[in-house]
């Protein structure tokens, strides 16, 4: 049962639930359409994705589960890799179209990114997807071809911990960039998939705080993981230690780090290959640690999600689970969901305190 205090106590509780409805009223208003035909007009050998935190998993994420589908070569690059190494990456060896995400746009490495540009890309084209009209992102121009996407106000999120925004920085670039994929029918769907998977959702998280956790997943799942790690890891500052790696990766070494009373969740795969994995790691967890929980999330899985065609479509809700699980284990340990790091001064909603040092050309 889902307690109707919770959207009056937490205002990230509010964010997670409104994806739904966020995702479907965007679909209908973005035009992937002319986007792609700007996309089209220009001259770029490949597509860098950047962002930083859980802005830059969503590169990660659409370059493992995209693959050769797209058009286009595709890197996944995190802004803190580019700022502190920039002519590693902008030494005239590629032209690229840099895809900057960020929900505030005024990150230090959001900055730090559009900064290394001008000196030494100054014309390399660029499209910013942002939660935010008054972030960097959204307002500083460029000599080269620009393009601002800024997703409705409600997806700038006020709680502490990306939720809403990740969800629709990534839908908007997975319309853009996957040809296969109709934004409209796949918001639809994903919005479906949520409301009837929530209540057993809610159901597991309130199962228990776990001790610790353990998210895998292959391919695009595995960065998924990442992500939903991170919300775990956050909102509970730092109070439930977390894992994430893929389920063949797993067995090599952070498998010990398992106890009797650890949460594995385990990100079922759309892909037949990839799924059998997944399937055999259950089994053999189940056998090694009878007594720590394990819990599956996917097409038929303990949390099904049901209507949904790729792995890219379920990570939104894979995540999404997290989301979810991370609150409800946030306000069962007592911490302040919405600013967990509340009076500490160690962490940000968004971060501060990093000195950028100049780029020269």
């Amino acid at each position: 049962m889902i307690r109707p205090d919770l959207a009056k106590q937490y205002v990230t509780w509010r964010e997670i639930m409104a994806q739904p409805r966020l995702w479907s009223h965007w679909a209908k208003a973005f035009d992937v359409a002319q986007l792609r035909d700007w996309l089209h007009s220009l001259a770029f050998d490949e597509v860098w994705f950047c962002g930083a935190g859980t802005s830059a998993f969503i590169g990660d994420i659409l370059v493992a589960g995209l693959g050769d589908q797209s058009i286009w070569p595709l890197r996944s690059i995190p802004s803190t890799d580019l700022v502190a190494r920039p002519k590693h990456f902008l030494n005239g060896s590629k032209q690229p179209l840099v895809v900057n995400f960020g929900r505030s746009g005024n990150s230090a490495e959001s900055l730090g990114t559009l900064d290394a540009l001008e000196v030494l890309a100054p014309k390399a084209p660029r499209l910013n997807i942002t939660c935010n009209p008054d972030g960097a992102l959204a307002t500083r121009k460029s000599e080269g071809p620009h393009h601002t996407i800024v997703l409705p106000e409600e997806t700038h999120d006020a709680g502490f911990a990306m939720t809403s925004s990740f969800t629709t920085m990534f839908l908007t670039a997975l319309s853009i960039f996957d040809p296969k994929f109709d934004m409209i029918k796949g918001a639809a769907a994903l919005s479906e998939a949520f409301e009837q998977a929530l209540p057993a959702m809610v159901k597991s998280a309130h199962a228990s705080t776990p001790d610790r956790v353990v998210f895998l997943g292959a391919g695009a799942l595995s960065y998924a993981a990442r992500e939903a790690a991170l919300k775990t890891l956050e909102l509970s500052a730092g109070q439930i230690p977390v894992l994430w790696d893929s389920p063949l990766g797993f067995r090599h070494g952070p498998k010990s780090f398992v106890t009797d009373e650890t949460l594995i969740v385990i990100f079922l795969s759309c892909e037949a290959h990839a799924r059998l994995y997944d399937l055999d790691l259950v089994s053999e967890l189940d056998s090694q640690f009878p007594n720590s929980h394990i819990l599956t999330v996917g097409e038929a899985g303990m949390i099904n999600l049901t209507g949904l065609s790729s792995d890219l479509e379920q990570a939104i809700l894979c995540v999404a689970f997290a989301q979810v699980a991370s609150v409800l284990w946030s306000d069962q340990l007592g911490m302040a969901v919405d600013n967990p790091f509340e009076g500490q001064g160690t962490l940000t909603r968004v971060v501060a305190d990093v000195r950028l040092h100049g780029v020269r050309s």
